[in-house]
């Protein structure tokens, strides 16, 4: 049971949170196996490999806590050939509720490559899509005789409202026989989202998406004369004012199971496992916080699947590198 005394100090906790990365809370989603789902934030990490690779993933934020974030995410790319050249394509549908807020970002992804560059590939990509938010303003509940609270305040919505708006994001990955690394943005155009009830011009709100930058790096390295590789990444994120960064250190034995820990910063400590079989992929992680959001939840849970289909591309894959998401 959660005293009084430890509500408070968890609503304080989530408003911290909240209005610290406002930005990318309400329009990215956080992953903790971001390295399996690159593509999520860089839409030039697709087309990697001959196949045409589906991912699906499921997160759910701060279990225990009403109301708190759940998150979608299903994406799928394919390398192809035009003009002599290797190319990649992609989809990606994401979509989170948090409260009575809800985010769908969808787009499309095309990104060019540059095949034996300093004896890796160079991709240059973009994603172009919309962006949709809402608020069920019709579930808002003010309590009567609450000072701190006008029931008239036209800055509350009293109705369902929406909107959506055009997106883009960039990026550029390269990747190496023995490491890889992306630079992204997000949110480009930092679309400004009018949301109103459906069929009327009645009040309307503004929700504005901030441009958001990130930063991927990591590694394959056998150990030698054994079937293990170590498999270090991390992850940074910043709109300029707030950051966020991530470590990884995972261990994956004969290309089958796999497992490790990760640190984000001022946030959480996380574990996790995985195992393939074939041209499947399931990975489980559990993120435990090190904040004051500890006092009222029990932790964040989250699962990746993937699958690949191979394709023809009449002629031998020149890119002999491991897959960064099939880890």
């Amino acid at each position: 049971m959660i005293t009084l005394s430890k509500l408070r100090i968890l609503v304080a906790a989530a408003a911290a949170s909240l209005a610290a990365f406002g930005a990318l809370a309400q329009t990215d989603a956080q992953y903790t196996q971001y390295w399996h789902a690159p593509a999520y934030y860089n839409p030039s990490a697709i087309g990697l490999t001959d196949f045409i690779h589906i991912t699906a993933g499921s997160r759910m934020q701060w279990v225990g806590v009403d109301h708190a974030p759940v998150s979608f995410l299903g994406m799928a790319d394919m390398p192809f050939k035009l003009l002599g050249k290797r190319w990649g394509t992609g989809v990606v549908v994401q979509q989170e509720s948090m409260g009575l807020y809800s985010s769908l970002n969808a787009g499309a992804q095309i990104a060019f490559k540059k095949q034996k560059l300093l004896g890796g590939t160079l991709s240059v990509g973009v994603q172009v899509g919309m962006l949709n938010e809402t608020f069920k303003g019709s579930k808002v509940v003010i309590p009567e005789g609450d000072d701190a609270h006008n029931s008239n305040d036209d800055a509350i919505p009293t109705t369902d409202v929406t909107g959506t708006a055009f997106d883009v994001s960039a990026g550029i990955h390269y990747t190496h026989k023995w490491f890889w690394l992306g630079i992204s943005a997000t949110h480009l155009t930092q679309p400004s989202v009018t949301l109103k009830a459906d069929g009327t011009d009645d009040k309307q709100y503004e929700f504005n998406a901030g441009r958001t930058y990130y930063l991927m790096a990591g590694s394959n390295i056998p150990i030698k004369n054994t079937l293990f590789e170590l498999q270090p990444s991390f992850l940074v994120k910043t709109d300029t004012r707030f950051f966020q960064g991530e470590v990884t250190a995972r261990v994956r034995y004969n290309k089958f199971l796999s497992g490790g820990v990760a640190y984000r910063y001022g946030d959480a400590v996380s574990a996790m496992v995985g195992v393939e079989l074939k041209n499947f992929f399931v990975g489980y992680s559990y993120d435990y916080p090190i904040s004051k959001m500890s006092v009222g939840t029990t932790g964040s849970h989250e699962v990746m699947v993937s699958y690949n289909v191979k394709l023809d591309l009449s002629e031998k894959n020149k890119n002999k590198h491991k897959s960064i998401r099939i880890m």
